[in-house]
């Protein structure tokens, strides 16, 4: 007996400019299956999504839903087709309540007269968010106060509040730790088993690997190939997705974890309540140092308060000639370079262009009397975006508008241009695909070779293992051991120390 079709896509194709998103992409939505949605950065995986729910129309193609034509006019017409999506991008509203968040544009619900009965509302968003699994948010506070999880959350229980048909996950579990993945998986569970359906969105092949019925793979645009439970297997997957064969190993084949003596930063009994207790470090030339623990050990904040963005009750940052580092401004001043977790809040002006975002750390250096030279600007840019393959229209294209992958990229460039000595990289390989993460290791790779120094703080143990010289395991807010680079080191022996 065919599984029913909730939605069909045919020839589907999006257009910006002179950049084709998606060329003539048609595929199914059955009822009762979770569908992975693959591909790398740029494989039309978001724009397929988005246009699904409604944030922007096909350039051509139909749409198809329960067997009647489908045209969404925003995301608001698509819930209301049962169609909701959890979008990439932060999607909570900043400066109003949490249940004004979870039933924006629904708001005539609970008005009467043009007066909205704010304890129905609160107890409504009470029961929606109980629903979900989440009892530790108040609906009448401000969301500002809550963090990139709980408003990830928060959105989650917006998309369900409608009881869609249709739920669709765009990289939403990177941002989220073990207990708001557990509630993610729980929940496209029951609309599976509810004989709903799920377009699930992730770069994390094991990931859909486990979570999934079967995979919907996309490359440039084009769909490439539709595989079955039965058929996954991880190296052909990855083929499908880059389009020619992989070894599976991005990471250093060297094991002689080797660097200089010299220290170029340190860190003396780093204090912050509720966070840190007591942590120092030591960072030496050309060397990859790796910080892991689980996602509340500490290690994010550490990361901050290296770069001067947090202050520590107690404690201090030096480089290795005394200069004490305090500021964010002293940082890049002496060559300190920082990827944050929250790319998108944190690294980067999303509604700038590359060209803006990339030169915005060296001003300094295409200026002179105070006035940035135009011309040098560009050629500053160029250099970066040529040297890392940033796939874009042309540098004064918008950074909101680029893949995961090359916005990371753009990240990355803008210290790189700095010429910084130093790297603080927070989960520098989050929410992008494997061509840009074996792209992203050999870059760190090259920057060791080069005598630079990263800080790289990661919640992946392969990647720990894979790249660096030493590993630093923190632990509740305190440091617990070291390991050095070996062959024989294993997670096993790493988890154990994290617990």
């Amino acid at each position: 007996m065919d599984t029913e079709v909730i939605l069909k896509a045919s020839n589907i194709t999006k257009n910006f400019g002179l950049t084709h998103a998606l060329k003539e992409v048609s595929i199914n939505i059955e009822r009762g299956k979770i569908i992975g949605l693959i591909g790398e950065n740029g494989s039309g995986k978001s724009t397929l999504s988005s246009i699904i729910s409604g944030v922007y129309p096909a350039t051509s193609g139909e749409l198809e839903l329960k067997g009647k034509a489908y045209r969404p006019a925003d995301t608001v017409d698509a819930q209301k087709n049962g169609i909701s999506m959890i979008a990439q991008e932060m999607g909570t509203l900043p400066g109003i309540l949490v249940a004004d968040n979870i039933f924006l544009g629904k708001e005539h619900l609970f008005s009467r007269g043009g007066i909205i009965n704010r304890k129905k509302m609160y107890q409504e968003a009470r029961e929606a968010m109980k629903r979900v699994g989440i009892t530790d948010i108040d609906p009448a506070a401000p969301i500002s106060r809550y963090s990139l999880e709980e408003r990830k959350l928060i959105e989650v229980v917006r998309a369900l509040s409608s009881n869609p048909d249709i739920f669709i996950v765009d990289e939403t579990t990177t941002a989220l730790s073990q207990r708001g993945r557990d509630i993610i998986y729980r929940l496209i569970k029951e609309f599976k088993d509810a004989g709903k359906a799920v377009l699930f969105i992730s770069h994390d092949l094991e990931e859909l690997m486990q979570v999934c019925n079967k995979l919907i793979i996309l490359r440039d645009g084009v769909f490439i190939r539709e595989l079955e439970r039965e058929e996954f297997e991880e190296e052909k997957i990855k083929e499908l997705m880059v389009g020619r064969k992989l070894t599976g190993n991005y990471y250093r084949s060297d094991y002689d974890g080797s660097f200089q003596d010299e220290i170029l930063l340190k860190a003396e009994k780093i204090y912050v309540k509720n966070a840190l207790e007591g942590v120092s470090l030591e960072l030496h030339k050309g060397e990859i140092l790796g910080i892991g623990g689980l996602t509340d050990c500490g290690m994010h904040e550490l990361g901050s308060i290296l770069f001067g963005i947090r202050k520590p009750l107690y404690g201090e940052v030096t480089l290795g000639n005394g200069k004490k580092i305090r500021t964010v401004r002293e940082a890049i001043k002496n060559k300190i370079g920082y990827v944050s977790k929250n790319r998108d809040q944190e690294a980067l002006i999303l509604s700038a262009s590359i060209l803006e975002n990339t030169v915005l750390p060296s001003l300094s250096k295409i200026s002179r009397f105070g006035m940035v030279l135009k011309g040098a600007e560009k050629q500053f840019t160029n250099r970066q975006v040529k040297g890392l393959s940033i796939k874009c229209r042309d540098i004064s294209q918008d950074v909101r508008d680029l893949s995961g992958g090359n916005k990371q990229k753009v990240v990355f460039g803008k210290w790189l241009g700095n010429q910084s000595e130093i790297f603080i990289l927070d989960c520098p390989t989050r929410g992008i695909d494997i061509g840009v993460k074996a792209f992203m290791y050999q870059l760190m790779y090259q920057l060791k070779k080069e005598g630079k120094s990263i800080i790289m703080i990661s919640e992946e143990l392969p990647e720990l293992i894979g790249m660096s010289d030493r590993i630093m395991i923190l632990c509740k807010g305190r440091y617990k051991k070291t390991f050095e680079r070996g062959e024989n080191l294993n997670e096993a022996a790493i988890i154990k120390e994290m617990l």
